[in-house]
Order: C-alpha cells, then structure tokens, then sequence
C-alpha cells in the first residue's frame, strides 16, 4: 500500500523498512495486506452536446433527470452516435468511482459487488466498464446478468444545461446471495451510495446493501455512506436520519445534501449536526472547498498551528490536528473541525465537476485502510496506543482528500488514471508541509 498523501513521517509506512538489526533476532510476519468493500450500481456515463429539440423528441425535460426504458436508451445512443454526437464514454457510478480512485491511490486492492452482463462483446456498455476499471479493483464478484448494465446520458444544451436520462438497465439485480460475508467482514471498510436505498420493481440491490451492512457491523467494520443527490434525500429526511444512526459510521456529502439531509446551509453547521448521526462527515462545498468533522477524546486533542478560523461555530479548527476516534471509543467525546480551500484555488479550468466527491471520498479511505494496514503490521507503534479511525489528522485528511479532488476537477474523467505526482510541479509543493 502507498503512503496516504505526501509529507514526512517518523512512522515507518512502509512496514517492510525495519531496523536490519532488529529483523535478524525476530521472524517478521508476512505483511498483512487490506482493502475497502463498495456496492454499486454499474453504469456506463455518455456525454453528449445536443439540442434542445432532441430533448423534446424524447421526453426529457431540460435540466431534469428522467428514467427511460431499454428501447428508448438504444434509440437514443444510437442516434448520438450516428451524428457523432457523443462526446466521452466513461465508466461511471458513485462507488465504481471511489473504488476505483482507492486503489489507484493506494496501488492496493478493492473490491466491487455490483452486476454484470453476462455476455460481453467488443464495444459494448460492459466492456468500456471493464475497459475503464483499475485492474486493481476485484471485480470476481460482480453477479452476472443478462441484458445490459445501467446506462446514464449527460445530455449538454448549448446554453450549458445539463440534462439526464437514466436506463437502469440490469443494474439494480444485484441479490443478497452473491454478497461473500467473509470478504465484507475482512476488509477496511465498507462503501454504500444512497442510490441503493430506492430499487423497486421485484429488484434485490437494496436487500443485497442491507445484507452487507447487518456483515460489516457484526464484524464493527466502518460502514461509509455517500448521499449522491439532494433530490433522493429531501423525499424524506427524518428517513435518512434514523437510517445513518443506526447503520453509518462515515458520511459523505456535499453542501446541497447537507442542507437537504439537516436543514442547514451553511456546510460547518450542516457537519456538526450529522456529528449527531454518525462518528465523522467529511462535507464538499464546492469553491467554498471542504470540511472533515468528528470525534477526538478530550485527552488526546491537538491544537492547530494554523491561523484560527471564523464561521457559525468560532475558531471550529482550533483541534484539527487530532486524529477521527469513534465517539464510542472516547471516554470524554469532542466535536473536532478541520478546512480546507480548493487546491491552488482550483484548476485554471474546470473540465468536469462529477466525480469531484467521490475523489475526495476516496482520499478518505485511503487514509483508514492505511490505519488498518499500519496497525496490524506495526501493532507496537505509538501510532495505535488508542485506537484510531483513521491513519492521520482531520487537518491531513483535508488536504490529500482536497489535492485528490482538484486532480479530477483538472481531467475530463470521473476516474484516475494515475496516482498523484511524486513531486509537485508548482511551489505548492510546500501545501503538504504547512
């Protein structure tokens, strides 16, 4: 596993750099290695310019998001790509992302439980998926199925709207049968989309999500939930409280689904209230840039060395450098805060906005694995004297989950192709070291 972020650490990370001396007296165990667990619904995104009277021809309200059936999404693709309309082909979904993103992060293993088709051929929706997936991501546990996967076209108007049409395909046939227990219970984490909450017609996918979440918390593996849209959240709020009380460890949202999900605007509030709900939010807010909140115990807090921070809670990054303890873990609880603004300010051009959270979410994971990983193969480390959540400070976890986020800002995919550099290529460099 690589190290989460850039910085210099007197941890030993890797674990394999050990005193020569000491490695001669003792046997070192074989090093343990950890992933993350995601269930997604697989999709293919489709970006398309069009005009406004292509939208009419198929029903779709502009600015809106429309499901449609099997036939409409074929006659659709078929004609975007007739007139060479399409623009970029990715694969997609919010958790196919995130895992996608941890493992190229950590140059370590992930694994996907989703659907698949059955029969793939050459250029077909599933086979630009596989082509598009790390070759890290375990994908030997996608239930195979016939007909196509999920499909979602971006639909882009001349004055700049974005329009969606959704075919879900087979996506959501996802059954609880195909969901490995000891695969959930023996990774780091378990990552959930909000999208799974919602399957109808006869389809298991959210059977199948409840399943793994009842595995992960009998094993207390953290169970990390992304909201994905405000419009699924403000259907019932009081649902989705209760829901992430009982079942989350690790929230993330954006500013729009806080204020949907809390009744807050303001990104800081809307974290310390879900603080209420689970163990630690990680908030996007957009040019505001991001927000990580949680817990410390009071004997453990670490004040910053940064300047102090106003806003609706004053001087919120006062502790940000502690480290994310599960509240029930903390004999004396403290609601800790850290921000950051976008990297550099943001990329000189924004060549695509979706897919910047689940970057971020996926900086996130890293760094709890990287706990997992470190603690298990240096269990005598000062690191773990308490237990932690997560490998670094709230105000570390800012910085690498916000550098990860401008990185996808900066491309035309949702997805990584690689790692971050190995040296930076501005005098941001010192931004790991502040």
């Amino acid at each position: 596993m690589k190290f989460p972020g850039q910085r210099k650490s007197k941890h030993y990370f890797p674990v394999k750099n050990r005193d020569p001396l000491l490695a001669q007296l003792t046997q070192q165990p074989k090093p343990f290695s950890t992933y993350v667990c995601g269930i997604d619904q697989t999709l293919v995104d489709i970006e398309a310019k069009v005009e406004d009277e292509l939208l009419a021809r198929y029903g779709l309200p502009k600015g809106n998001s429309t499901l449609i059936n099997d036939e409409q999404a074929h006659a659709l693709y078929q004609e975007l790509k007739d007139n060479e309309m399409i623009s970029d082909e990715f694969a997609g979904g919010t958790i196919g992302n995130t895992v996608h993103n941890y493992s190229i992060l950590a140059d370590d293993r992930s694994v996907l439980f989703g659907v698949m088709s059955k029969s793939v051929e050459v250029g077909s929706y599933a086979y630009r998926y596989l082509c598009h997936t790390s070759s890290k991501v375990d994908l030997n546990y996608l239930q195979p199925v016939q007909g196509p996967i999920g499909r979602c076209f971006t639909l882009i108007s001349e004055c700049g709207e974005r329009t969606f049409a959704i075919s879900k395909g087979s996506m959501d046939k996802l059954t609880p049968d195909h969901i490995d227990k000891d695969v959930i219970q023996g990774g780091s984490a378990l990552v959930l989309t909000a999208y799974l909450m919602r399957a109808s017609g006869g389809d298991q996918i959210t059977e199948a999500a409840m399943k793994a979440i009842e595995y992960a918390k009998e094993a207390e593996v953290p169970v990390v939930l992304t909201l994905g849209t405000r419009f699924l959240i403000e259907e019932d709020p009081e649902w989705w409280q209760n829901f992430i009380t009982e079942h989350v460890t690790i929230l993330a949202m954006n500013e729009d689904e806080g204020a949907a999900l809390t009744g807050h605007n303001d990104p800081l509030l809307a974290s310390e209230v879900a603080l209420e709900w689970c163990d630690m939010v990680l908030t996007t807010a957009g040019p505001i840039g991001l927000y990580t909140a949680g817990y410390t115990d009071e004997s453990l807090k670490r004040e910053t060395v940064h300047t102090l921070l106003p806003g609706a809670i004053p001087e919120f990054n006062r502790y940000e450098f502690s480290r994310p303890t599960l509240k029930i873990d903390c004999e004396n609880p403290l609601k800790v805060y850290a921000h950051i603004s976008p990297y550099m300010g943001g990329p000189e051009k924004i060549r695509n906005t979706n897919g910047a959270g689940d970057g971020a979410l996926s900086a996130l994971l890293h760094d709890l694995a990287a706990n997992t990983y470190h603690k298990t193969n240096v269990p005598g480390s000062s690191k773990h004297k308490r237990d932690g959540l997560c490998y670094s400070s709230f105000s570390q976890i800012c910085k690498y989950a916000n550098r990860v986020a401008y990185e996808v800002l900066a491309q035309h995919s949702p997805r990584l192709s690689r790692g971050l550099p190995e040296r930076e290529d501005s005098l941001e460099e010192s931004y790991w070291g502040r």
